[in-house]
């Protein structure tokens, strides 16, 4: 089968052996998408060797679930070893031995097959075209948000980042009622925000408005955001991490312990409440696409990606 891959920090994409764990469930891939973690594990994060991606939505051939087989499907991206404390509670996304999708020691979605555990995978609604169903794993990102920071309508919340997962976090914040402000450097992405009537700015405004959030979530990919989400928030308020890049970010801690401010990371969110939104059809994912390309051509889909002003772009096995 054809995979694009990541090996000795080059990206290629061959001809692999179609995987055949007898004990996992095997997916044909329907549409995958690019994201900006696969661009910077291209660039060298997390040190992962084979195929990329993580965002998928895919039709199960084979399964001892036989009640999975012939469904479409999203699959959760953690793998566990199914015997830890965190395993037996149902979660595996911070299991010690855990795999992830495309990330740590399992390949990935950017293949005509992935395999991955039945318990994972989750039916896809009818109603949810293909092209929707593909952002289930990054929109279930943005819903994790509320997984990790309470937010009340009464709050205010900044997101810091216009592309892809800040889009996303930004309106699913705004359904909470929360008065919601995204911050970002591009007016065409800033408006498919402001068709959902979120308030946008770029940085230079949004320095204008120093302590005045609640909560701000940093997703714009880049150090300099952290500095921005710590200048608007009050004392006591929260910062949630989203942004993960190969690189370091300084931390002024002095400012931090003065203004008592609380820093969460938020990784992985839980699919069901991603599709539950998008079979409402209560989050925007059209305007998020760009383009989209076949597998074959899916070193110059990664170039496309990283180009400045594209969002989403899809591959297509």
């Amino acid at each position: 089968m054809l995979a694009l891959r990541v090996e000795k920090k080059q990206l290629r994409v061959r001809e692999v052996e179609q995987p055949h764990q007898t004990d996992e469930a095997l997916v044909r891939v329907l549409l995958s998408g690019i994201c900006n973690t696969d661009l910077e594990i291209a660039r060298g994060y997390a040190g992962f060797n084979g195929t990329i991606g993580h965002e998928f939505v895919g039709v199960v051939e084979e399964s001892d679930n036989k009640k999975l087989r012939d469904q479409r499907v999203v699959g959760e991206i953690n793998a566990g070893c199914g015997r830890c404390e965190l395993c037996r509670a149902g979660d595996p996304r911070h299991c010690a031995a855990r795999t992830v999708l495309g990330i740590v020691g399992r390949d990935g979605a950017h293949a005509e097959f992935l395999q991955l555990p039945a318990v994972n995978l989750i039916p896809v609604p009818k109603n949810i075209p293909d092209k929707h169903a593909v952002f289930t794993e990054p929109l279930a990102a943005a819903c994790g948000i509320l997984e990790r920071a309470s937010i009340a309508k009464t709050d205010r919340v900044a997101v810091i980042g216009d592309g892809k997962l800040g889009l996303l976090c930004a309106q699913v914040v705004a359904l909470t009622g929360a008065a919601t402000l995204l911050v970002g450097k591009h007016p065409e992405k800033l408006r498919i925000a402001a068709h959902r009537g979120i308030e946008t700015v770029s940085p230079n405004e949004a320095a204008k408005r120093q302590k005045q959030f609640d909560v701000v979530v940093e997703a714009s990919g880049a150090a300099p955001g952290f500095q921005l989400a710590l200048d608007l928030l009050r004392p006591k308020g929260k910062l949630v991490l989203k942004s993960t890049f190969q690189g370091s970010t300084e931390i002024d801690a002095a400012r931090i312990v003065v203004d008592e401010i609380s820093i969460v990371g938020s990784r992985c969110g839980r699919f069901q409440p991603a599709l539950d939104l998008l079979a409402k059809n209560a989050i925007d994912v059209d305007s998020l696409i760009s383009e989209e390309y076949s597998l074959s051509n899916g070193v110059k889909a990664m170039d496309r990606a990283r180009t400045a002003g594209v969002l989403k772009v899809l591959l297509r096995p």
